[in-house]
């Protein structure tokens, strides 16, 4: 990976694309510095500390904000928006013809449906500012006003800056994608968990400065953990299962076509961090709701149950967050690949596995492939997501940086790192004029 950042830098065009990709991240990460008016950000901060530790909704969306969510700055809402968009603007291409025939136009429908992302998360990010204006006026005491006007004008300019603050992060995205490297809003969620690194680091130092003996040996190995994380998700996410293809002869006049053999790659980690993201919003529903309805006081009654077992401590989380995972890996996996479709054109284009007939025989031998292959990605990604669960119910120590950060974070340097490295080749290709 130094190596090809190193090569990069000697292309002049590449250069100035990271420079600019650098740049705009530091304009990102100054947005997210800049406080929201009417807030006190001394109570936010007692709040959030204290509801944080219950793993609910907005600790997930303090993840994805890199911090700025529990600070409620200007860039408090970041790519959340957008990324929800996506998933909805994506689930909706699969159940909607006119959405499904505009993702096959080709770049012109591309477009359209970006557009139409955009639109909605536009909407979302209204709709999320106006939940985060209440819940800080409800639950965190954080609002500066007395009454009257200024209430209403308060309650404007908060919900009106989380709003900006949100298109702001998205038209910086677009930024990179047209004059940066790699993809826009990938790279600033992969600047906003990097941004948090220092912190987490520094309570490791800070358990060991404490100078119990539990302490001095846990942070070793936890630090460990870390890089065996690490070579273990650049594992599975280069791993993937080569279908054998066979195209057949063919004789048109006097030349011969086909008579190739290639093979269509089906990755492990095919649906990248989106089941856990799924899973997160899932499994963060009760304990978001505990915010807004008190349970009783005995600790009596079905409502304090649902939250007993849903408590991020509880083994029934762990549990049931692990099935979620393979179930929604299972679910986008399915829309992702259509075995029948797979099929039809390989048929179609003269091809077919060997030893496999064509039609039906090659689109259930494609379905088992994709079967085994979808379990072992969920089961990939379920360890990843419940391992600092399991880890902090075990030692006590609260991992502030977990599987699913450490997860997005290498996925976006790998496909960064191959970006580089095709524009590269693109540059020292030879032509058929040399």
């Amino acid at each position: 990976m130094i190596e090809t950042f190193r090569n990069a830098w000697k292309v002049p065009e590449l250069r100035r694309k990271l420079l600019f990709t650098f740049f705009i991240i530091i304009i990102y990460r100054i947005g997210g510095a800049v406080p929201v008016p009417y807030l006190d950000s001394s109570a936010l901060a007692t709040w959030f500390e204290e509801s944080n530790a219950s793993g609910n909704f907005f600790s997930y969306l303090n993840v994805l904000s890199g911090g700025n969510f529990s600070k409620a700055t200007l860039l408090a809402l970041s790519v959340g928006p957008y990324i929800n968009a996506q998933i909805i603007i994506q689930l909706l291409t699969y159940a909607l013809p006119p959405l499904e025939r505009m993702a096959k136009e080709g770049p012109e429908g591309r477009k359209k449906l970006n557009k139409i992302t955009k639109y909605t998360a536009l909407a979302i990010s209204l709709f999320q500012a106006w939940a985060y204006y209440l819940t800080l006026k409800n639950s965190a005491n954080a609002l500066m006003y007395t009454s009257g006007w200024e209430k209403i004008y308060s309650e404007i300019v908060i919900i009106a800056c989380f709003t900006a603050g949100a298109s702001l992060t998205i038209w910086l995205g677009d930024q990179i994608n047209e004059k940066g490297i790699g993809n826009g809003i990938s790279m600033l969620l992969f600047a906003g968990i990097i941004a948090r690194g220092p912190a987490a680091v520094w309570s490791l130092i800070e358990l060991m400065r404490t100078g119990e003996a539990k302490y001095m040996i846990l942070v070793p190995i936890i630090i460990v953990i870390f890089v065996l994380m690490i070579a273990f998700i650049i594992f599975m996410n280069n791993a993937e299962r080569r279908i054998p293809i066979q195209y057949a002869k063919r004789v048109v006049g006097r030349k011969q076509y086909g008579g190739q053999n290639t093979f269509i790659p089906v990755k492990i980690a095919m649906s990248g961090v989106l089941p856990i993201i799924f899973a997160m919003a899932f499994m963060s529903l009760p304990s978001t709701l505990e915010m807004f309805i008190k349970p009783r006081a005995d600790g009596t009654g079905f409502y304090n149950g649902l939250l007993r077992w849903f408590s991020y401590t509880h083994p029934f989380y762990a549990c049931l967050y692990f099935v979620l995972i393979i179930g929604f890996n299972y679910f986008y996996v399915s829309m992702q690949y259509n075995p029948v479709e797979i099929a039809n054109n390989l048929r179609q284009n003269n091809g077919g596995v060997p030893g496999i007939r064509p039609g039906k025989p090659t689109s259930d031998y494609i379905k088992r492939i994709l079967s085994k292959i979808t379990l072992v990605g969920a089961v990939f990604l379920g360890i990843i997501a419940i391992f600092p669960i399991i880890f902090g119910a075990a030692t006590g120590v609260n991992i502030a940086m977990g599987g699913t950060s450490i997860l997005i974070v290498v996925s976006v340097a790998l496909e960064t790192v191959r970006t580089m490295e095709s524009q590269m080749m693109m540059r020292h290709h030879k032509g058929f004029l040399e």
